[in-house]
């Protein structure tokens, strides 16, 4: 058996119920059918999406070409000059006649006819491209000086050509064009180039390239593997853009969402605050797009059954950055961001914003119940402008759920002072935060067994066991991590009066891009895979339930007691009972769950286990089901179950409760 190593904040170890001994004896629960103490919210297990780790550009977003519009701070950022065999040329920028969002644009000034000469691009992190596919390379052009110039593009493995396609035809006015590139090999880190042939100057812009598969096969669409394990997981919600960058580094640098929507020659480019916001994983080359907008994410969000969740700032940059503050005075346009938002979402066709939507291709409502006001602030001056919005919000649309922030905390003063802030205020959902350590996680199973049941709801809005048994900067989503993480997880549960909503955070890392880890799921350029945590993610929200029962032991809720974790629901749709138990010893435990209540069910269920026996075990690209879900049954013999669990697992079971 492997030894649990000692944990950041360690606990004395008769202090750590996972280190239990083996039981000599099985160990008596008890499930009350009839006893049904709360809703399971149809919203309880969902997504936090942030553009974190390349999470969009570069990850989602299938965008392939970086800086495809020569808007970062160095237009020529991402892009390199081919110039080879004679060929002679010069490449340089200029700015568009009329000021908008898309301000630069790149000309083609060849020389000569020898050789080749034109662009390159790099990619993010590389480039990758799969046999069979189609990939559609648009861009827009102009003709500046000569004639007959033709745009010649390939896609190369070394020097061999796997691809290419041209166009010509090109006039004095700007107009698009578009190449189909049909590569011959599946390939991570080719070579993409851009090739003027023809001698006279040619004036580009908005050079991009996606594959034909995006999903639901939409242009410009989105990443088809990563939505698909989005959508495996039948989230409840969504909320977007994601927590630090709605506040930006300064308030020029937060997320505006009305930057964001329309055409993409109408988004302002700018830099992603993950930009250079940790020293030791500097990102220069990390900025916004905005591909996937507002309107994106609502579309993403009905695509895959979840509740959009909008935050958007309160008029305060990060507290942890320069704490930059809207005068109350001023917070009108904050306000109103707000206001045009909901009615972006939710108003009829007749309206200024839902007119935009209905522009966009969607003239339907996106159907919008929850609002964000504000992410991780803290202070007085958070409260003070959380009221301002309430206000506001909550009189034009009293039907909307505001959801409020406690801070960057789980407790401590700031965490205390908001709490009571927000009770005076009536709040409805207020949104709490723990990045800890595993033991953490297994210490804070009742943390919200003692919450005011008649106060504000929570959000489990962000939150991650980040593991100590490496030794390494990394923080790997490794079994120790993910087998907390579901111990606490059914604390929540068995709280669902109280907590309505929880999410794992971040979602998305791309392998050579990265930021912060740990994440939930993790990619390349071709693929992708859910970690040890994402398995987790996805068995409770897969498996919620509709109300929550008791399952007990000796009377008692279990959140620890003899290494075991439990929390139990009922659907009444499907008539079954599911309950999900956590052995977090490293020892294999017998357990009896005896059924109480009218039970008229079949005789067997289905049994999902997950377990390592050793805590460090992860997945990886290379292996990407290391640790993962297997599905076995078991038997009822008159009203009782017997379970042998191993060491280490998570462990849910389903059974009918009533014959159809």
């Amino acid at each position: 058996m492997n030894q649990l190593k000692p944990l950041m904040f360690g606990l004395a170890m008769s202090a750590m119920p996972f280190l239990c001994q083996a039981q000599n004896q099985a160990i008596a629960l008890e499930v009350n059918l009839n006893e049904q103490i709360s809703d399971v919210s149809p919203t309880m297990w969902g997504l936090f999406f942030e553009d974190i780790n390349f999470a969009a550009d570069g990850g989602l977003y299938a965008e392939m070409i970086k800086n495809y519009s020569f808007e970062f701070e160095n237009p020529m950022m991402a892009w390199r000059r081919v110039q080879d065999q004679g060929a002679k040329g010069y490449v340089f920028t200029n700015n568009h006649e009329s000021a908008q969002a898309n301000q630069k644009f790149m000309t083609l000034q060849r020389l000569n006819e020898a050789g080749d000469f034109g662009l390159t691009n790099e990619g993010f992190r590389g480039m990758a491209v799969k046999e069979g596919l189609h990939y559609t390379l648009t861009f827009i052009a102009r003709l500046a000086k000569g004639s007959d110039l033709e745009v010649n593009t390939r896609i190369l493995e070394g020097d061999q050509v796997i691809a290419s396609g041209s166009v010509g035809g090109f006039t004095s006015e700007w107009a698009e064009y578009e190449i189909v590139l049909s590569p011959t090999k599946t390939l991570d880190g080719v070579n993409f180039q851009f090739l003027l042939a023809g001698e006279g100057e040619l004036e580009v812009d908005l050079i991009s390239m996606f594959p034909e598969d995006t999903w639901k096969g939409r242009k410009r669409g989105l990443r088809k593997d990563l939505v698909q394990l989005l959508a495996d997981m039948e989230p409840g919600f969504l909320r977007f853009p994601g927590g630090c960058i709605v506040e930006g580094y300064d308030l020029e640098n937060r997320y505006e969402w009305k930057k964001t929507i329309g055409e993409m020659a109408d988004r302002e480019v700018i830099k992603n605050r993950w930009n250079t916001e940790f020293a030791h994983r500097t990102t220069p080359d990390y900025y916004q797009s905005f591909g996937i907008g507002f309107f994106e994410y609502f579309q993403l969000s009905e695509d895959i059954g979840a509740e959009p969740l909008p935050i958007l700032s309160c008029g305060l940059a990060c507290q942890f950055n320069t704490g930059e503050q809207v005068p109350i005075g001023a917070l009108d346009e904050y306000v109103n961001d707000a206001l045009d938002l909901i009615e972006f979402a939710n108003g009829s066709v007749d309206s200024h914003w839902g007119a935009k939507r209905a522009e966009m291709g969607h003239p339907e409502p996106f159907d919008l119940k929850f609002i964000g006001v504000g992410n991780e602030n803290w202070g007085p001056q958070y409260i003070e402008r959380a009221k301002v919005f309430q206000k506001a919000i909550k009189a034009a649309y009293p039907e909307i759920t505001i959801v409020s922030t406690s801070g960057p905390s789980p407790d401590g003063e700031e965490f205390d002072y908001l709490w009571g802030e927000l009770r005076k205020m009536d709040a409805e959902l207020v949104d709490e935060h723990y990045y800890r350590t595993p033991d953490w996680f297994l210490e804070n199973a009742r943390r919200y067994d003692e919450y005011d049941r008649n106060g504000p709801k929570v959000f489990a809005g962000e939150y991650a066991a980040h593991s100590t048994t490496v030794k390494e900067d990394f923080k790997r989503n490794n079994w120790e991590a993910a087998m907390t993480e579901a111990a606490f997880m059914t604390g929540l549960e068995r709280n669902g009066d109280i907590v309505r909503l929880a999410s794992y955070a971040p979602l998305f890392a791309h392998v050579d891009g990265w930021q912060w880890n740990p994440d939930l799921i993790w990619f390349d350029n071709l693929k992708s895979y859910g970690t040890t945590n994402y398995h987790v993610q996805k068995l409770f929200s897969t498996n919620p339930g509709t109300h929550i029962v008791p399952i007990r032991s000796k009377g008692k809720s279990l959140a620890g007691e003899d290494g075991l974790y439990a929390s139990a629901t009922i659907d009444q749709q499907t008539k079954e009972l599911i309950f999900k138990v956590v052995n977090t010893s490293e020892d294999p435990q017998e357990i009896t769950i005896e059924l109480k209540g009218k039970f008229s069910g079949s005789e067997d269920g289905i049994w999902i286990e997950m377990a390592s026996d050793d805590l460090e075990a992860y997945n990886s690209l290379e292996n990407p089901e290391a640790v993962a879900p297997e599905q076995k049954t078991f038997e009822v013999n008159k009203k009782t179950i017997h379970l042998n669990l191993k060491g280490q697992s998570l462990n849910i079971g389903k059974l009918k409760t009533s014959k159809p």
